[in-house]
């Protein structure tokens, strides 16, 4: 029996699991508030403190630290193939210099850093946002200094893809799919037999507009807007990504309580939910032209899958293209803990 501690850094969260083999013994989700958060100029200087916070929450719970691996949710340091990694200091260095910043960026030195203290334990980071596996004409933007990049939720797009394969009895390798992940980014993607040869840049640069990632943007009118003198650059940055999509239009990102005010009538919160559907689904649809038109099934998974008016209106717009399947939530915790157990067997094997 392998037991495994997962560790899944996210903006205003840390959620950790503790698995023996593919059972789930424990699971907490700490919260960050945005007071305790503020002490910190940058995601790298929470990495002590939410290090600490994971460590309190494993004792007050008397999780004993026996432990054959701990995995760390991927950073952005790099494109990289699809896969899992052993932690070295070689990655810290490049994610704590990634040129795209995510709370998901301190994932494998939380990792490195807590399988230190309990050796032999290893520690592992798989499938980050960076996965890479893009034809060479999907790189090509219009202008050669500025190449589309894929960073997407790769981990639980592919773990959603293989419960479907599995569910239906057949491989992901075997399968044309297009997987739509709505979360505080909406991330959209080609899977053609096994590899996403397609992908957006979900975090700061393309496709629809999300709870809180401006998404596509007119170009002229950003670098108007960038030059206007009214922004500094860190400014436009955190307008693109984290203060951008619902929340630039509707002073929050909360899904439920947009809900709720569609439901009592305001109007112009339901327009701008309507027009992020709108997006996503026009951006959903144009992956099947990747595929030509082969696609086995529409697959959409994460947070805002949970919602009722996104996903009614969402698959109306999408259904007459393949069926549709809605997988609410994520997969993440269980793909990394699998992962893990998948590389410790290969190295029993190989002693």
């Amino acid at each position: 029996m392998h037991r495994i501690l997962v560790i899944n850094p996210g903006s205003t969260s840390t959620k950790i699991a503790v698995y023996e083999d593919l059972k789930q013994v424990f699971e907490s989700d700490i919260h960050h508030s945005a007071e305790e958060l503020a002490k910190f100029s940058n995601v790298w200087e929470q990495e002590p403190f939410r290090r600490q916070l994971v460590i309190d929450e494993l004792n007050k719970h008397n999780i004993p630290m026996q432990l054959d691996a701990v995995v760390g949710r991927g950073s952005l340091a790099k494109a990289v193939p699809s896969g899992t990694y052993e932690v070295t200091e070689e990655m810290i260095r490049e994610s704590r210099n990634a040129e795209h910043i995510h709370a998901c960026d301190i994932g494998c030195a939380l990792a490195h850093d807590i399988a230190q203290r309990v050796p032999p334990c290893r520690a592992f980071t798989t499938d980050p946002g960076s996965v890479d596996e893009m034809l060479p004409e999907a790189h090509i933007s219009g202008l050669p200094d500025l190449p589309r990049i894929a960073i997407w939720h790769a981990l639980n797009q592919k773990a959603i893809a293989r419960h479907y394969a599995s569910e239906h009895g057949t491989r992901y390798e075997d399968l044309n799919l297009i997987i739509c992940h709505l979360g505080g980014g909406i991330s959209i993607a080609a899977h053609d037999h096994g590899r996403a040869i397609d992908a957006n840049n979900a975090l700061d640069g393309e496709g629809p507009f999300a709870p809180e990632r401006a998404g596509s943007l007119p170009a002229a009118s950003l670098v108007r807007l960038c030059f206007s003198g009214k922004y500094t650059e860190q400014e436009i940055l955190n307008r693109i990504a984290g203060k951008g999509g619902l929340k630039a239009h509707l002073g929050t990102n909360d899904m439920k309580e947009i809900e709720r005010r569609i439901n009592g009538g305001d109007e112009h919160a339901r327009l701008i939910v309507d027009a992020m559907i709108y997006h996503t689904a026009k951006n959903l649809v144009a992956e099947a032209a990747v595929l030509y038109g082969k696609v086995d099934a529409i697959l959409i998974t994460g947070g805002m899958a949970n919602s009722k008016y996104v996903v009614e209106r969402l698959k109306r717009r999408i259904s007459f293209l393949a069926p549709v399947s809605v997988y609410p939530g994520q997969e993440e915790m269980l793909a990394m803990a699998h992962n893990a157990i998948v590389e410790l067997d290969s190295a029993k094997k190989s002693d």
